[in-house]
């Protein structure tokens, strides 16, 4: 099982409530729900890329740095 951190978020009270509720309707406790939601979210932003490889999430997220990481100098540090 990966690890798993806890991220904390601020919502206003009616998402608050409305998670809470969508959770209740799926019979899942609201940490699933949410857990689940972000899971959804980023399969959606980022269909091609999984958490297997940050790597490719930080290339797409920043081309400009990898295109600077992406340069036989720097490959070196690859295998540290």
């Amino acid at each position: 099982m990966p690890q798993r951190a806890k991220p904390s978020i601020d919502v206003t009270q009616e998402a608050r409530r409305r998670s809470r509720q969508s959770a209740a309707q799926r019979n899942q406790p609201i940490r699933e729900y949410v857990s689940n939601a972000i899971e959804a979210r980023l399969q959606d932003d980022l269909p091609d890329q999984t958490l297997a490889d940050p790597a490719a999430l930080r290339a797409s997220a920043d081309p400009v740095l990898a295109e600077l990481w992406g340069n036989p100098v720097d490959a070196a540090y690859d295998d540290l």
